[in-house]
């Protein structure tokens, strides 16, 4: 509420959506490399690897919620 009342809370909420942002782009190559999702599956197994890919924004999703909107 305080942020609220002080007009801050637009500048607080971009701030959380850059450190986001900045987190995706680190986080899901590390999560993308640890389930095998390589260009060589992408042209064997077209549905394997769209469904690793989702599930690493998935999981890339939960954690920065866990620790950024959520804590």
């Amino acid at each position: 509420m305080v942020l609220v009342n002080s007009g801050k809370l637009a500048d607080h909420l971009k701030g959380i959506e850059r450190m986001a942002e900045q987190r995706v782009d680190t986080l899901l190559p590390q999560l993308m490399k640890a389930a095998g999702v390589t260009e060589e599956l992408k042209a064997r197994d077209q549905m394997a690897w769209v469904g690793l890919v989702n599930y690493c924004w998935a999981r890339a999703d939960e954690i920065i919620l866990a620790d950024l909107v959520y804590a």
